[in-house]
């Protein structure tokens, strides 16, 4: 099966799959001409893969998984653990972007849009200088997550 084939039927670019061999995480055969032949396993890996990725596992992570995948004498708490730290490092992230959301709607909140130049999502972006003011409106921001006074 041919490269175009392949990307059709697991949903990923030929570019990926390039990659992907690239790295060593499938090897597709060679044929007289030099182009890639791919197995029906090469197809499932490459799926397997994807949906990996779609996950938001690491390409490292992949490369256990796959492993993990392909022995058939493993242990299933191997490939938990693999996934419980995945599921722990996307628990963090998911805090990291609410903290982002509650900050970035404070100073939007803060700022009134209006004609004047006075506005604390500028000073916050440059790196907390100037009053927390937009035209005429004092605001606090103590307590939000990320927020640190000017010195």
């Amino acid at each position: 099966m041919i490269i175009g084939d392949v990307a059709e039927r697991t949903g990923l670019p030929a570019k990926t799959i390039r990659y992907y061999e690239d790295i060593g995480l499938i090897t597709p055969l060679r044929g007289d001409n030099g182009y890639r032949r791919f197995r029906e396993s090469d197809v499932h890996k490459l799926a397997f893969l994807g949906r990996a990725r779609g996950l938001g596992f690491s390409i490292e992570e992949c490369r256990d998984l796959l492993a993990l995948w392909e022995d058939r004498a493993r242990a299933s708490a191997d490939v938990r653990a693999i996934a419980e730290e995945h599921l722990r490092q996307i628990g963090v992230k998911i805090a990291e972007l609410s903290a982002m959301k509650e900050t970035l709607s404070e100073l939007v909140h803060a700022c009134h849009g209006d004609h004047r130049p006075d506005c604390p999502i500028l000073n916050d972006l440059a790196g907390g200088r100037g009053p927390l003011v937009c035209g005429d409106q004092a605001t606090s921001l103590e307590g939000v997550v990320g927020f640190t006074h000017p010195a």
